[in-house]
């Protein structure tokens, strides 16, 4: 599998829950594109653990002092 943007993840996990949802395919099938999907979804999760890093490691303050700040906090 290539390697895919957060967006073309999230795009490929909707498409595969609409096809799963329709109920039409053999079990083989389905058991390919839940894993196909599980692989999207470790992708999506990558994609914004290294974002949530990045907006944790430094934030500009309005002063222009930075500052590590948690998100949600």
């Amino acid at each position: 599998m290539t390697e895919m943007t957060f967006e073309q993840a999230l795009n490929r996990l909707e498409e595969i829950v609409r096809i799963l949802e329709r109920n039409d395919l053999d079990l083989e099938q389905a058991l390919k594109l839940f894993e196909e999907g599980i692989a999207h979804l470790r992708t999506a999760g990558a994609s914004l653990k290294t974002v949530d890093a990045r907006v944790q490691q430094l934030v500009e303050a309005v002063d222009g002092s930075f500052s590590v700040v948690e998100l949600g906090a």
